[in-house]
């Protein structure tokens, strides 16, 4: 259906209103899933793209992410001294920079088999182990997720994105299985988890002193983890209908752009479900250059602002992370992380 001028210039409000209040009001910041969630029902009212099947999508999406959220937090809660533990040891034989490098190493490449749901619960019981000053911890928390966010998309196990992804190319020419992705994808992938890795050790000091940590070092209570399996469900509701509401916009950039540009244009994964994104511009007769170059736009820029991915939002959710020192940390590692790949890509 081709909207009005009228239309696609709401639309385009609304999505500066997704990008620029989280950061510019605190009552939104307090309240983004509600807020998201105003925004995406906003969007598909807009663009009209209301029907059954999106209200069917919308309530049956977020059930798993929001029941692994669920049933985790409270394994982990049984599970958090062995974690703590696990921690020390790893922290003691390898040394404290390294054993940092290395946890972030293993959740990115873990998340493709465990989800980046559990690898995101997990990072937040590792930051609340290893005791640093809040700048250190909030810098490995952001290395982490952009670590877990690229390596998830390895497999269709690891997020919705690369579900999506191998669902749509399982036909001819590409005729995607289980392990396509990381065929594509692994060259770009484990060399970006490993910078990130790297820049999540750099400089760390000491372990705080009494001084202010990322985390609160309390037992996370039964109401707890379920408020924040609730926000979970409302979080990825709202991905679904702003992704759908905002659809032609993409449409709409999509077909007016060199197949380059597309990589720059998926930077609004920094506030869009990027596996929405994923099933509006992944087509079949996408050469496989291509579809590099939108997926890693897509995966990269995800990580910048706590809406691009469910990692972000959790972990930013569980340590207490505002959106504001997030962006702080993230959004100049992201531009440097997205140059370095788009010149690599046009290279190679």
């Amino acid at each position: 259906m081709d909207l009005s001028l009228l239309s696609l210039g709401v639309l385009a409000l609304i999505m500066a209103l997704v990008l620029l209040l989280p950061f510019s009001v605190k009552k939104v910041e307090e309240e983004l899933e509600l807020f998201l969630f105003v925004m995406g029902l906003s969007a598909v009212t807009v663009s009209g793209r209301w029907s059954a099947h999106l209200v069917h999508e919308s309530l049956v999406e977020p059930i798993k992410i929001a029941v692994a959220v669920l049933l985790v937090g409270f394994l982990f809660r049984a599970l958090r001294s062995r974690v703590r533990q696990a921690v020390g040891a790893v922290e003691q034989a390898l040394g404290l920079p390294l054993a940092m490098a290395s946890i972030v190493f293993f959740l990115g490449l873990a998340s493709s088999l465990i989800t980046a749901i559990i690898a995101a619960l997990l990072l937040a019981e590792v930051v609340t182990a290893l005791k640093l000053e809040r700048r250190y911890e909030l810098r490995f928390t952001v290395c982490a997720c952009y670590a877990i966010g690229l390596g998830a998309a390895l497999t269709p196990l690891g997020e919705p994105l690369s579900t999506i992804v191998v669902s749509k190319l399982k036909g001819p020419p590409h005729h995607a299985d289980f392990f396509y992705l990381a065929r594509l994808l692994a060259v770009w992938i484990i060399p970006g988890m490993a910078v990130v890795s790297a820049l999540s050790a750099w400089k760390v000091g000491k372990p705080a002193r009494g001084a202010q940590t990322l985390s609160e070092d309390k037992p996370e209570r039964t109401k707890d983890i379920v408020v924040r399996a609730v926000k979970v469900y409302l979080f990825v509701m709202a991905l679904v209908y702003l992704g759908a509401g905002l659809a032609p916009v993409a449409d709409r950039a999509v077909n007016a752009v060199p197949d380059w540009a597309l990589f720059w244009i998926n930077s609004i994964s920094a506030v869009l479900d990027n596996a929405t994104l994923a099933a509006a511009e992944i087509v079949p007769s996408m050469s496989e250059r291509k579809i590099a170059f939108v997926l890693m736009g897509l995966l990269v820029s995800g990580g910048m602002l706590i809406p691009g991915n469910i990692p972000n939002i959790i972990s930013a959710s569980k340590l207490g992370i505002r959106s504001r020192e997030w962006a702080a940390a993230a959004v100049p590692m992201g531009l440097v992380l997205m140059a370095g790949y788009f010149l690599l890509l046009l290279a190679f």
